[in-house]
């Protein structure tokens, strides 16, 4: 069975509008704004890619890859600020 990116298929991104991997942030990113979390958790959440996948392209640990998970399920979108982690944890 081929994957969503394999077929070019497409999710549900954070604001509702479908993301591809294209669509993505570029591997090395270094600067990490609340909506590049969000689009990577919809993307695993979606079938995209795994969260391996995730946390080797973006060069993360999957402890960091689960608490953005954790807070994008609790709080959405706004949870992800990094201004906002110790008010929401």
């Amino acid at each position: 069975m081929l994957s969503h990116a394999e077929t070019g298929q497409a999710v549900v991104g954070p604001d509702g509008r479908h993301i591809t991997l294209a669509d993505l942030p570029p591997p090395g990113i270094q600067r990490w704004v609340t909506r590049r979390k969000a689009e990577v958790v919809a993307a695993v959440h979606g079938g995209l890619l795994t969260a391996d996948d995730a946390c080797d392209r973006y060069e993360i640990s999957k402890e960091e890859f689960g608490g953005w998970e954790r807070l994008y399920e609790r709080h959405g979108v706004k949870g992800l600020r990094t201004t906002r982690l110790q008010n929401y944890r």
